[in-house]
């Protein structure tokens, strides 16, 4: 078994292809390219009013990077509704490559200190491609999304790839392109790098809105830890309207 190789997977996502395993336990990935693809418009996510109301009551504890590998497991384990998953260790392990590079990222959940729900994705130029998310508490996930959303946003993305559409994501203002839509998205979205002195694609701008000093460490290290708590105000404001 070959390993997957960080600058392959990166290349792969530059050109519209992502790996999948058949099952946890699977010994080898495949390429995928799907013909419709899921991608959710960053400036059309639906914020309703209960989502909004649960943003603003801070119940969820809500950070970046703190805990990737933990969101990659939490993934990758099989649920009632979800008996398997296409995250094998071969796949974890590549990803967490990525993350040591500042290519991947995960948006955590948390409630009392404990782990309740995420998501991880890869990041190049002003595209995040997102992986997979699990929630182990009501809203845990659609509050990690949000979340995204509004860093995304702050950062000056373009894209954000949600590769297959679920009646979850569709919820929240998913919608389903053509392969040929979405080669130009992702073209358009990669072959930015700044506008007006603005990096596009700074998945840290958030992070620095609330604390500057976040800057030097973001600097220093690609993959250093630079995320505190955003306030679920903040995170609606930056999102706009509710429906």
């Amino acid at each position: 078994m070959t390993a997957l190789d960080p600058d392959l997977l990166l290349r792969a996502y530059a050109i519209g292809v992502f790996p999948m395993a058949d099952s946890r336990d699977a010994r080898d990935i495949y390429w995928v390219e799907p013909r419709k693809r899921g991608v959710l418009p960053l400036d059309g996510f639906r914020l309703s009013r209960s989502l909004a109301k649960t943003l603003r009551s801070d119940r969820f504890t809500v950070t970046a990077d703190t805990a990737f590998a933990d969101v990659v497991a939490q993934c990758a384990q099989s649920t009632d509704d979800r008996p398997d998953t296409w995250i094998n260790p071969q796949i974890e392990r590549a990803y967490a490559a990525l993350h040591a590079r500042g290519h991947a990222h995960s948006v955590e959940t948390w409630v009392d200190g404990a782990l309740v729900g995420g998501l991880y994705g890869v990041t190049l130029g002003g595209a995040f491609f997102g992986e997979s998310m699990f929630s182990r508490r009501r809203d845990a996930s659609k509050v990690a999304l949000a979340h995204l959303v509004a860093r995304l946003r702050v950062g000056g993305y373009r894209l954000l790839d949600c590769q297959f559409i679920t009646d979850h994501l569709a919820s929240l203002g998913a919608i389903e392109i053509a392969r040929a839509a979405y080669v130009s998205l992702l073209d358009g979205a990669l072959g930015v790098g700044s506008t007006g002195g603005r990096v596009v694609g700074d998945f840290r701008a958030l992070d620095r809105l609330a604390d500057p000093a976040n800057d030097a460490a973001a600097a220093s290290d690609p993959a250093a830890t630079v995320s505190g708590p955003v306030s679920g105000n903040r995170i609606v404001q930056l999102l706009g309207q509710t429906s």
